[in-house]
């Protein structure tokens, strides 16, 4: 009898945990974030998706799609890294993906690590303006009254976010630079841009409970500063999503995947 009741605590804690390491890597968080703003006609929403992995949220992705629709953003922002690899199975995952929420919103797309990791992004990138995306790959487009400027991930070390700034220098609208390594705040937080949406952290992956701090972020090594929240340098705001799926290291703790919302506010 003590044998079954040891065997039943052992596989009760195994189910236990399994939940556990369950929950913290396929339960979506929504996290929301304000701003008020006298430079728009009308309230702006954002819904901001970052580090996808490959990784499917149900069937063809449908509790993430079911989320994002129930937003009703204005416009959809993907700061990269989309796909793991360039297998078959994630490429499908991902224009399944952008082929749906684009029918909701405007989804914007820009490159990460992982996309630059292949030679074939060209023919990848042909397929995401074909499932409907708008690809900012070093490049600008006017949305809903704001401008947003894509840094392609492989510019990241160059002169090509000076130029961006240079060429949105006299937008009147609220100008945000989507960049997918949120490491290089100190060499973006004075081209003029109000807002940067990043990425790239996975939030620390395992993050300290009750305190917000993660233990690694590639690029930033351990117990990184800049893996997610709100973080402001003079004038100018990164925003750093904790991201949706898993890269080489396979799980989070503490940590869920994470959609944000931007909300702009027309301020009367």
């Amino acid at each position: 009898m003590l044998w079954l009741w040891i065997t039943l605590g052992v596989v009760g804690g195994l189910a236990l945990i399994a939940v556990f390491v369950w929950f913290n890597n396929c339960c979506i968080k929504t996290a929301r974030f304000d701003f008020e703003t006298d430079r728009l006609q009308k309230n702006v929403k954002i819904l901001h998706l970052s580090d996808l992995h490959g990784k499917s949220f149900g069937h063809k992705n449908e509790r993430l799609i079911k989320k994002v629709v129930t937003e009703k953003p204005d416009v959809i922002v993907f700061t990269g890294d989309i796909v793991h690899r360039y297998t078959d199975n994630n490429k499908r995952v991902a224009l399944e993906l952008v082929s749906a929420l684009s029918a909701a919103a405007p989804f914007v797309f820009i490159s990460g690590n992982h996309e630059m990791r292949n030679a074939g992004y060209r023919f990848f990138r042909r397929d995401l303006k074909e499932a409907g995306a708008v690809v900012l790959d070093d490049c600008t487009a006017d949305m809903c009254g704001i401008t947003f400027a894509g840094l392609n991930c492989a510019s990241r070390k160059n002169d090509t976010v000076y130029k961006l700034a240079d060429s949105v220098a006299d937008s009147p609208n609220i100008k945000i630079l989507l960049a997918h390594m949120p490491q290089f705040l100190d060499k973006y937080k004075d081209l003029g841009f109000d807002f940067i949406l990043s990425g790239h952290a996975h939030g620390g992956q395992w993050r300290i409970p009750f305190t917000g701090v993660g233990l690694y972020a590639p690029g930033q090594g351990v117990f990184p500063k800049l893996t997610a929240g709100v973080h402001a340098r003079g004038k100018t705001k990164m925003i750093i999503s904790r991201g949706l799926g898993n890269s080489e290291f396979p799980l989070r703790l503490f940590n869920r995947p994470e959609m944000i919302v931007i909300d702009f506010k027309k301020k009367f």
